[in-house]
């Protein structure tokens, strides 16, 4: 079957150009599985050479998620042996793209790059035109960056447990942003008010880059935002950081507590990124394409382009990637529960 055209995002590259103890256990578990994809190699003779692998990003352009992937095109190419064209399709929370993912060809020449989102839309969306567990292929959860919870230096209020007695004392008060609603940032904000039982208000922004730029100049209080683009922010003053949304303390903020050891235990939540393919994808194709992700990551410049995005290298095996996801999504219908979270 012919690729379809790409759209204008479409960027050739290559040789086209508690502590949760469930998640804690998914990691190790794919760290385990590991062992026995580990001899794999991608076959190289399997694809034609001229054929293109077409990775769709149901994320917008110049997103964390969006870099890291275009930053390890090239090194993807030259372990499979193939062109890679990288295509952006967003909208809807991601569902938009998603969809086109579901439905390409089973055949490994059309994958998606989905986030946290891709588990969390099922509980905030109604009427999605697909299942997200039943009608996807995880090929492994890449790599995963963490968040952090920052406040304007107007805020008084150092570290969490200070956050915590202030919102208490002045309910309402208070306000957190976030890059939209129902999107990862919104649930890592949503997930510590209800589990600090604070009454903040939420503002919901388009996108990261407003929120920042707001909670910057004051107009919002608070936010949890990627730490690497706020790391720099932080460093120099212009904001605060209250808490690390990891199990443990991450190396670009040495300094900064996790919110976990700060009063509430088990918090824990990152951004991930995870190839995937359609439902019903090959067992030769799945493991050639792991493989192919795996030999990428191997190469330094791959490596190093992930690990400058903010991201610590997962490469999970498929198997323990798609148990990974249904925790995951369990996980979040909780959260969106609890934090009454929904899209009308």
């Amino acid at each position: 079957m012919p690729i379809p055209h790409p759209n204008p995002l479409a960027v050739p590259v290559g040789a086209a150009a508690s502590l949760t103890r469930r998640r804690a256990a998914a990691w190790t578990a794919a760290l385990v599985g590991a062992a026995g994809w580990g001899g794999l190699r991608p076959a190289r003779a399997q694809p034609p050479a001229d054929r293109p692998l077409r990775v769709i990003l149901p994320l917008s352009a110049g997103s964390g998620a969006d870099g890291a992937i275009r930053a390890i095109g090239n090194s993807l190419s030259r372990a499979l042996g193939q062109p890679v064209v990288i295509e952006n399709l967003p909208g809807a929370g991601g569902i938009t793209g998603t969809a086109q993912i579901v439905r390409a060809p089973r055949d490994g020449s059309v994958i998606g790059v989905v986030s946290n989102n891709h588990v969390v839309n099922p509980s905030v969306y109604k009427n999605i035109p697909f299942d997200s567990l039943a009608d996807i292929t995880p090929i492994t959860i890449l790599g995963a960056t963490p968040f952090v919870l920052i406040a304007h230096p107007s805020v008084p209020a150092t570290n969490v447990r200070e956050l915590i007695a202030y919102a208490r004392s002045k309910p309402g008060v208070l306000n957190y942003g976030s890059s939209g609603n129902g999107t990862i940032l919104h649930l890592g904000a949503a997930m510590f008010v209800d589990q600090a039982k604070l009454d903040i208000r939420h503002i919901p922004y388009k996108g990261m880059g407003p929120l920042m730029n707001d909670i910057l100049g004051g107009q919002v209080q608070l936010g949890v935002v990627a730490a690497a683009p706020a790391a720099p922010h932080i460093k120099s003053g212009a904001l605060r950081a209250l808490g690390v949304t990891t199990a443990a303390r991450v190396p670009m903020l040495p300094g900064v507590p996790t919110i976990a050891e700060q009063g509430l235990p088990g918090f824990e939540l990152d951004g991930w990124i995870a190839p995937v393919g359609p439902a019903g994808l090959p067992k030769a194709e799945l493991a050639r394409l792991y493989a192919g992700f795996k030999a990428a990551m191997e190469m330094p410049e791959a490596r190093d382009a992930l690990v400058a995005q903010g991201y610590e290298i997962k490469l999970t095996p498929p198997e323990q990637a798609a148990a990974f996801f249904r925790s995951e999504a369990a996980r979040m219908a909780q959260v969106v529960k609890n934090a009454n979270v929904h899209m009308d």
